[in-house]
């Protein structure tokens, strides 16, 4: 709806009347009908910038983002195995040897001194080892694709992550306008009401109306007061929950649109989207692969290993002989083959296999789960563009109904309360049309959402966007340090 020069926004932006009917209904009417927003027309906040901060700042983002990471890093773990393990040792201490001539023990009554010899050495060892693993069965190889396929899964969550947030964010900012929106229309509701209480109350006066009609306007004005304090008690929740989304406070709100120009034109193009790209079912098909190189990896124990080891140690005083000096160095190759270990391997195997069966029907009732999605949110939309139609429409009519209600009753022809419940009745109609303008933004981003769409590089936002990738691409080769790539 459009700005009626009242200083005001709307909620979507669409064109809208504006009653030119000079009476305080009217002049409220007119105000109520743009669905305001007060604001400023200069720094206003719109749709895109407070999403591109709940991208930035989000918490939830965040966490999920460091969980890719962490899923990352067993990539190099896995690999680590394919590589060579260095050991080093070293070794050192102290012997004393102490001979002495047992001939003083053998004959007590001579005076020979005892012959004693006594050699005090440090015997030190410093070796190196070098093992290397040349097959196991391909469970190092099969394990750093499984590594990989996991960390793409993670990777999908964190978008999927990044979904949720921003369609909650979006979801947010239109709450805040409609709340907005249905304050204003209930605040003028009541000046309107107190405004009939004050001529029925002159019309009273003079006799031309009765006690009933004057009870009716107040209890009509008493209703409006509540209709205010529950809006504006919806209204402070709203804003809590957009200052929780979006790291802030509301701040001069500009009227939103719907992202029609990022929805498919068909329900069929958009189910096929959706299953190319939704973050759950490409999750749900990473996590199979990951079960299927698991049960490889489980079918390798039943493999031979081959190992070879290199070592090399030099020892001083070995022998406790001083000043000697020792070199050892050699390779040995080692073949193990595993015979029976009571089941266990075989056990692991079946379970595995298990797993990836169930991992495949995963990624299949995702699938379907995301179409029946596709096809609610497109649904909903449709239904919603209707609704606005038919509230506008509705509106249009029940401004005709009030203003003939309230000519009929001048003359006799129609109560207090025909014209309380016209009133009514228009201010029903107002608020379902701000409903519907909200949702209408709303479901957009819902089918939006729902076809795995909704993300700050889809939409355009005017923010440094992330790419996972970029982690993995880091520490994937990386075989040593413990800083990570963000210097921590």
């Amino acid at each position: 709806m459009r700005n009626c020069g009242v200083g005001a926004y709307t909620i979507t932006g669409e064109a809208a009347r504006c009653s030119k009917t000079p009476s305080v209904w009217r002049l409220g009417a007119a105000f109520i009908a743009c669905l305001v927003f007060q604001a400023s027309a200069t720094h206003a906040e719109t749709m895109f910038g407070a999403l591109a901060k709940a991208y930035t700042f989000s918490a939830d983002i965040g966490q999920q983002r460091a969980a890719g990471r962490a899923a990352d890093e067993g990539v190099p773990k896995a690999a680590a195995a394919l590589r060579p393990t260095v050991s080093a040792v070293a070794t050192t201490g102290i012997f004393n040897n102490r001979l002495q001539n047992p001939g003083s023990a053998l004959t007590p009554n001579l005076t020979i001194p005892p012959y004693v010899i006594k050699n005090q050495t440090y015997p030190r060892t410093l070796g190196l080892t070098v093992t290397q693993t040349l097959y196991n069965g391909n469970r190092a190889i099969n394990s750093v694709r499984q590594a990989e396929s996991t960390a793409l899964a993670s990777r999908e969550q964190t978008r999927l992550t990044e979904i949720m947030v921003l369609e909650a964010a979006a979801t947010a900012y239109m709450n805040v306008l409609q709340t907005s929106a249905l304050l204003s229309l209930n605040q003028n509701n009541r000046a309107v009401l107190k405004e009939q209480l004050h001529q029925n109350e002159e019309r009273f006066r003079f006799g031309e109306i009765t006690r009933t009609d004057v009870a009716q306007s107040q209890a009509a004005l008493a209703q409006g007061e509540a209709g205010v304090s529950t809006a504006e008690g919806n209204l402070q929740a709203a804003l809590a929950v957009y200052r929780q989304l979006i790291g802030e406070p509301p701040k001069n709100l500009s009227p939103a649109q719907p992202i029609d120009r990022m929805i498919p034109e068909s329900v069929d193009e958009a189910v096929a989207a959706s299953q190319r790209e939704h973050p759950v079912i490409q999750a749900a098909l990473h996590a199979a692969d990951a079960a299927e190189l698991n049960v490889k990896v489980q079918e390798g124990a039943l493999y031979p290993t081959v190992q070879v080891q290199g070592s090399l140690a030099q020892a001083w005083d070995a022998s406790s002989t001083p000043k000697e000096q020792v070199w050892n160095y050699g390779a040995t190759g080692t073949i193990s083959m595993p015979i029976y270990d009571g089941g266990g391997s075989y056990s692991s195997i079946r379970q595995a296999k298990e797993q990836y069966s169930q991992a495949r029907l995963q990624a299949d009732l995702q699938r379907e789960t995301v179409r029946s999605a596709v096809v609610a949110a497109w649904a909903a939309l449709r239904s919603t563009r209707a609704n606005i139609r038919s509230f506008d429409a509705q509106i249009r009519a029940n401004e005709i109904a009030l203003d003939g209600v309230r000519q009929e009753a001048k003359v006799g022809q129609r109560t207090t309360l025909d014209v309380l419940n016209a009133q009514q009745t228009l201010l029903n109609s107002r608020t379902n049309l701000v409903g519907a303008q909200r949702d209408q933004v709303v479901q957009s981003y819902n089918l939006l959402a729902a076809m795995g769409r909704l993300s700050a590089r889809e939409l355009g936002l005017k923010t440094a966007i992330v790419d996972p990738a970029d982690h993995l691409d880091q520490v994937k080769s990386k075989i040593w340090g413990v800083r990570t790539p963000d210097g921590k």
